[in-house]
């Protein structure tokens, strides 16, 4: 007779203890900072992974590969970004890297993994190089631990508490003797089940050399991690390396690179770190970043690239978290250029106009136009089109940060190489017209 409740009560202690040790975890929780390293000693390679969640989101919550995730922040039945920063030339913590792990909590339920890596990407870029591949090895690992969860359950009796470290796996049933799990094959009386996050929930963000990073740990694991976001891959010793050893779109099922440094396209040259800039901006302000196929940045310039109808089937891709960019199709194009144009401050979002000018009669010389958008607040909006002589018509690509609805007026200035001044010159009469982009044709 006594037996049955004292039975009762060694099993309600033991789920009190389960119930109790997160909220222990939470009051005791200490938080983990990025390392600082020196020019002379931050070759070495030394990482650590940094947990963010919405219950922690500017508190580190150092990971470990032999720690249980029971113990941490972690929720499985979220999706999972793991951030990688570039070289550190003075070997300190990323000026972005805060910015960007709050706006991806604000958007999104996710757990957030920052890839602390300074001690080894710091001094020479060469050495920064020549640790590529083991941080690599160390964040395919985090992430294995990750995939692979195994908790031991019972057969017996639905009415359990688990308990598992990373060695020892523990199994309290309501009978005084518990099973236990040693070893992973097989228990009698009890089962291994893995309830580890599918491959497709693992979404990798690499800044500059962080980006081949994301691509080799992609590679490890064949293209079946979810998706890898480049931001403005590193250049110097990528140009000419192989598939294997940089970011590439076989390395997830999306992969996407923003580059903003365009030294390899000719034309401006913009801040290195500007694609980070960009990427928080596309996440958190609700004017989408759109971008269009084009076969080259001076085309997308002139007005040739109107819509996103090849090969995207009218779907054009944005800069943010839409699954697969936004691009609505079955099965994605191997590799396509696309184009977009930005503000030079903060928000960086603009829309997209096309502009011709249909002349009434064609003319012996080139005619060069200057479009100014005029919106509200004197913001005004300019760009210039050329006609060539003997032809009618000129057109090109126009931005703005107000949308095409609140622009009140149009100017339009002729603007000649040299200004002559002829007797009976013609005066410039000719049609203007106007589209937002992309221009449905279907």
């Amino acid at each position: 007779m006594v037996e049955g409740p004292s039975r009762w009560v060694m099993v309600q202690l033991l789920f009190i203890l389960a119930s109790a040790e997160p909220e222990k975890l939470k009051r005791n929780q200490v938080c983990t900072d990025f390392q600082s390293a020196s020019l002379l000693r931050g070759t070495n390679l030394r990482v650590q992974f940094l947990l963010f969640t919405s219950s922690n989101s500017s508190c580190g919550q150092l990971l470990s590969i032999s720690d249980d995730l029971q113990n941490t922040n972690f929720n499985a039945s979220l999706g999972t970004k793991i951030i990688i920063h570039g070289f550190r030339a003075l070997g300190t913590k990323p000026s972005w890297i805060n910015e960007l792990i709050s706006s991806l909590l604000k958007v999104a339920q996710v757990n957030v993994i920052a890839v602390d890596w300074v001690n080894g990407a710091t001094a020479a870029y060469p050495t920064a190089v020549e640790n590529v591949t083991k941080l690599a090895l160390e964040i395919s690992s985090i992430i294995r631990k990750l995939l692979i969860s195994w908790f031991c359950i019972a057969q017996q009796s639905p009415q359990m508490a688990v308990f598992h470290t990373p060695n020892i796996f523990l199994l309290h049933l309501i009978d005084p003797k518990p099973v236990s799990c040693i070893s992973k094959p097989h228990v009698s009386g009890a089962a291994w089940q893995a309830l580890g996050v599918p491959e497709t929930s693992i979404h990798l963000i690499g800044v500059s050399l962080g980006a081949h990073v994301g691509g080799l740990v992609g590679h490890f694991y064949e293209g079946r991690l979810g998706r890898i976001t480049g931001l403005d891959p590193a250049g110097p010793k990528y140009t000419r390396a192989s598939r294997e050893e940089r970011l590439d779109p076989g390395d997830a099922l999306f992969v996407e690179a923003l580059h903003t440094d365009a030294d390899s396209y000719n034309y401006l040259i913009c801040d290195h770190m500007r694609a980070v800039h960009f990427y928080i901006s596309a996440l958190e302000d609700s004017c989408p970043m759109v971008a269009f196929p084009c076969s080259s940045y001076t085309d997308f310039l002139a007005g040739h690239c109107l819509n996103c109808a090849n090969p995207f089937l009218l779907s054009c891709p944005r800069l943010g978290l839409l699954d697969s960019g936004g691009v609505n199709m079955e099965k994605l194009p191997t590799e396509v250029k696309v184009y977009l144009a930005t503000a030079t401050t903060a928000p960086y979002c603009v829309y997209h106009s096309l502009v011709e000018f249909h002349l009434q009669q064609r003319r012996t010389l080139d005619t060069s136009i200057e479009i100014t958008f005029l919106g509200s607040s004197n913001s005004s909006f300019s760009t210039r089109i050329n006609i060539p002589k003997q032809q009618t018509m000129g057109k090109g690509l126009l931005t703005h940060s107000a949308p095409l609805c609140q622009i009140e007026r149009v100017m339009l200035q002729y603007r000649p190489k040299i200004w002559r001044i002829k007797k009976n010159e013609t005066p410039i009469v000719g049609q203007f017209c106007t589209a937002s982009l992309p221009v449905n044709t279907r």
